[in-house]
C-alpha cells in the first residue's frame, strides 16, 4: 500500500508538470516563434522518464552554433544564458571541436593510475597562465569547490594547526556552488537545503559584501578558509562594493585564513577580465575554475593553488577517475587559447557596457534595475511582474534567458558575441 501511494504521488507530480508544459505550449502564439506537437513529444518524454529536478523554459533545442541555437521546429534564437557561462567561447567553436575529434581518436582516458602524455603539459599551461604553482584537475564545478574545501581543511590541520575536526570554512550568504551535501550545508537558499539534512559541521555563512562581519568571524582561530564568488551569479549578479575583495585579502592574510575565489561562473572572460577577481587586483590562495574551461564541450574543472596549500594532499587522499584525462586536458588548453587569441575578455568588457546601456533604456515600468560586469548581467523586473513571464516573451521573440529568484533574470550571452548581435 505504501508503494502504491508513493507511485500515485509521483504520477500526480508528473501530470502536474505535464499540464504546466502543455499550458505554456498552448499560449506560445503571440511572438515570432511557433511550436508543433514535435516539441511537446520531446518534453513529455523528459517528464515521463526523467527526474523532475529542473523546470526548463519550454523550448527544445536541437542545434547550436556560435551565439545561436535552433529548436526542433527550426526557430532560431540568441542564447543569452550560454549554459550558465559554460559556453563563453560560443557553441561548437570549430577549434575546440577539432581538438575534441583529434584527441578522442588518440587516447581519451587513462585514469590517474598511470601517467599520460598530456596532463603535465596542461598543468604547466594552467600554472603559467594563472600564476599558481600547482593545479588539481577535476570534472565539474561542484567537484572542484569540494576539492578546495578539502584542501582548506587539511591545510588548517597540517599548517595552521587547528585541533582535529574543528576546522571551519566561511561562506557568503546567497552563495551558489552546486547541490552536493557540502554545498547544501553552506547554502542560505531553502530550495537548496530543505529536506536534505543533517548537514556537514564547520560550514558557516555571513552576509556578502560585509567586511565587519568577515572580520568578526575570522577572529576564530579555527577558521581555515573563506570562499566567495567575486560576483554572485545565481543570486542575481550581485556585485560587491569597490575595494571589498582587497579588504578580504588583507583580513585573510592578517588572520592566517585561506581566501578561495569561486570563479566557476565568473571566470574566463565572462566579466571582462581573464578572472573576475582581476578587477580587484588581488591574488587568492585558491582559485576554482570550471564551466568555460572547456568551452562547454566537456566537463572540466580545476583548483589552482601554490605548493603550501596543494601539497598537503597526499596519494590516496583525493582523486577522480576522469580528472586530468588526456581529452579534457587538450580541450581545456584549446578553450583557453581561444579566449586569449580572440580577446574574449576585452570583447565582453566592451559589449557588456553596450548591453547595459541598451537595457537601461527599457521602460522603468518593466525593468527597475540593470547591473553587471562584462557580459554577466541581470535585470530586476518591477513589482507586480514576473521574470518567468518576461523570459517567455523574450523566447517568443527569439532570445533565450532564464529567470532566477522571482523578479530577477540573468543575461549571459556568449563572450564571442558581435556588436551587431547586441544591438539586435
Amino acid at each position: 500500500f505504501a508503494n502504491y501511494c508513493m507511485m500515485r504521488s509521483v504520477l500526480n507530480q508528473t501530470r502536474s508538470s505535464y499540464f504546466m508544459i502543455r499550458s505554456h505550449l498552448h499560449n506560445w502564439v503571440e511572438g515570432k516563434r511557433s511550436l508543433t506537437d514535435k516539441s511537446q513529444q520531446f518534453m513529455n518524454k523528459e517528464l515521463k522518464f526523467g527526474a523532475h529536478n529542473y523546470n526548463p523554459l519550454p523550448v527544445v533545442i536541437d542545434k547550436a552554433q556560435g551565439p545561436y541555437v535552433w529548436d526542433v521546429e527550426g526557430n532560431k534564437y540568441f542564447d543569452f544564458l550560454s549554459s550558465y557561462s559554460a559556453c563563453n567561447q560560443g557553441h561548437c567553436h570549430p577549434e575546440i571541436i577539432q581538438t575534441l575529434k583529434e584527441q578522442a581518436g588518440r587516447v581519451h582516458l587513462t585514469s590517474r593510475a598511470f601517467f599520460n602524455s598530456v596532463l603535465g603539459e596542461y598543468e604547466e599551461y594552467m600554472s603559467k597562465l594563472f600564476g599558481y604553482e600547482k593545479v588539481l584537475p577535476m570534472n565539474t564545478g561542484v567537484e572542484a569547490c569540494e576539492t578546495a574545501c578539502k584542501l582548506a581543511r587539511r591545510w588548517g590541520y597540517d599548517v595552521k594547526k587547528i585541533p582535529e575536526n574543528q576546522a571551519k570554512i566561511i561562506f557568503a550568504e546567497n552563495n551558489f556552488w552546486g547541490r552536493s551535501i557540502a554545498a547544501c550545508s553552506s547554502s542560505s537558499d531553502p530550495d537548496c537545503y530543505t529536506g536534505f539534512g543533517p548537514f556537514l559541521p564547520g560550514m558557516k555563512t555571513i552576509p556578502y559584501n560585509d567586511i565587519a562581519a568577515l572580520k568578526n568571524v575570522l577572529k576564530d582561530p579555527n577558521v581555515c578558509a573563506f570562499m566567495a564568488e567575486p560576483i554572485q551569479g545565481e543570486a542575481g549578479v550581485v556585485i560587491p562594493d569597490d575595494g571589498y575583495f582587497k579588504k578580504v585579502r588583507e583580513l585573510c592574510t592578517k588572520y592566517n585564513v585561506l581566501f578561495i575565489a569561486d570563479e566557476v561562473q565568473t571566470g574566463l572572460a565572462r566579466t571582462g577580465r581573464r578572472l573576475c577577481i582581476d578587477h580587484s587586483s588581488v591574488h587568492p590562495d585558491m582559485v576554482v575554475l570550471g564551466k568555460a574551461l572547456s568551452g562547454g564541450i566537456y566537463p572540466v574543472s580545476a583548483v589552482l593553488a601554490d605548493d603550501e596549500v596543494m601539497l598537503v594532499i597526499k596519494p590516496g587522499q583525493h582523486g577522480s577517475t576522469y580528472g586530468g584525462n588526456p581529452l579534457a586536458c587538450k580541450i581545456a588548453m584549446t578553450a583557453l587559447d581561444v579566449i586569449e587569441k580572440e580577446k574574449l575578455a576585452e570583447n565582453a568588457d566592451k559589449l557588456g557596457k553596450k548591453l547595459r546601456s541598451s537595457l537601461s533604456d527599457v521602460s522603468k515600468d518593466i525593468v527597475s534595475v540593470v547591473r553587471g560586469k562584462g557580459l554577466l548581467n541581470a535585470i530586476e523586473i518591477t513589482e507586480g511582474r514576473n521574470a518567468w513571464d518576461i523570459c517567455l516573451k523574450l523566447r517568443d521573440n527569439g532570445v533565450l534567458a532564464k529567470p532566477t529568484h522571482g523578479r530577477k533574470a540573468n543575461y549571459m550571452p556568449m563572450c564571442r558575441l558581435s556588436k551587431n548581435a547586441v544591438v539586435s
